[in-house]
């Protein structure tokens, strides 16, 4: 049995990097690493930018960015101070997004609704710290369980957050639930953003994810003008989509109160009309649970049942669709979107 090392000691802070952390696996980091910890790195510049990797241990991508960026500059200064966060190494050394008993460690940032616990109390503890710190800005890396292509997420569609997710690529997602993710609550005290890189282990999202972080380093400042709305592609989370709790399903077990088809990942990222199928059931009860951004259901308005037949109602964008069930009832099925018309705020 693991210990979750996190329920017994208050937030560890170092201002020096573990010998060997520049080549160990993710698997291992917790030998290095074995608990929630920041790192505290001087640079140039005195501004800091705060990266946090492994908030779901499952996600490697933003820890072998991190791992080339340190290579890089190893033995020479920062562009600007640097500030690391590695968070559920124990579940890293078993490859799972969290292990059995823990929370999700980007849901437990101010402003979830989780109860209080010693996660969210050394979540807020970060959030207090790089405030005093005057961070630049903040990066949190993931990966998708499903075929998802790049792009990045922001919670506030402010000049200086358009431009810093702009900087990773065209696609951007403007989401204000789930609530208590960590770029939701570094929002009210700098520039953030969460970068999906794909599949975890592509050495594609690893180089993409280690070019952001080096250009981010020699930011002076965010552009004046705001974002040219013919280089981004905006869209905007309305549902999130979870499997009833009662629910039992599965991709390929047809006795399955729910079973879902197999080939759903591919629906990411595609303008679903109306009728799509997402799986058959033979209740009579919808197995889907779709709430809004404040948490209201909302299922009626997606989603509906015919001939046993569980489908959307209206068109409609997916993301984050997976064929990882042990995912989908740690987490959610996927996200609903739509392309987002308002203007950019100046």
């Amino acid at each position: 049995m693991v210990l979750n090392l996190a329920n017994k000691h208050c937030l560890r802070q170092c201002n020096d990097l573990p010998n060997g952390l520049l080549d160990i696996d993710a698997s291992d980091l917790y030998t290095l690493i074995p608990e929630p910890t920041l790192f505290h790195l001087p640079g140039k510049r005195p501004e800091t930018l705060f990266v946090s990797v492994l908030l779901h241990g499952n996600e490697s991508t933003g820890f072998l960015a991190v791992q080339k960026l340190l290579q890089k500059y190893h033995g020479q200064s920062l562009p600007r101070g640097l500030t690391l966060f590695f968070g559920n190494t124990q579940a890293a050394r078993f490859n799972l997004r969290r292990q059995d008993g823990q929370p999700d460690f980007n849901r437990i940032w101010p402003g979830t609704a989780l109860p209080q616990s010693s996660e969210t109390g050394w979540a807020a503890q970060i959030c207090h710290i790089m405030r005093e710190r005057g961070v630049f800005a903040s990066i949190d890396v993931h990966n998708n369980t499903g075929l998802n292509p790049h792009y990045a997420c922001i919670n506030k569609l402010d000049k200086d957050f358009l431009h810093l997710g702009a900087l990773f690529g065209r696609l951007l997602v403007y989401f204000t639930h789930p609530k208590g993710t960590q770029s939701s609550a570094f929002a009210e005290i700098c520039p953030a953003v969460t970068l999906e890189c794909g599949w975890p282990g592509q050495p594609h999202g690893t180089e993409h994810a280690f070019e952001f972080l080096d250009s981010c380093l020699h930011l002076h400042e965010f552009p004046a003008q705001p974002v040219a709305r013919q280089d981004v592609d905006i869209y905007h989370t309305v549902a999130q989509v979870t499997v009833a709790e009662d629910v039992g399903y599965s991709f390929s077990d047809p006795k399955a109160d729910l079973q879902l088809d197999p080939e759903l990942e591919s629906l990411n990222f595609t303008e679903i009309p109306a009728g799509t199928v997402l799986g058959t059931t033979r209740s009579v009860s919808m197995p889907l649970i779709a709430k809004d951004n404040n948490g209201n259901p909302v299922t009626e308005q997606f989603l509906r049942i015919t001939d046993g037949q569980v489908q959307i109602v209206r068109q409609t964008m997916p993301s984050m669709l997976t064929l990882d069930e042990r995912v989908i009832r740690q987490d959610c099925l996927c996200y609903l979107m739509e392309r987002l018309a308002l203007e950019p705020k100046a």
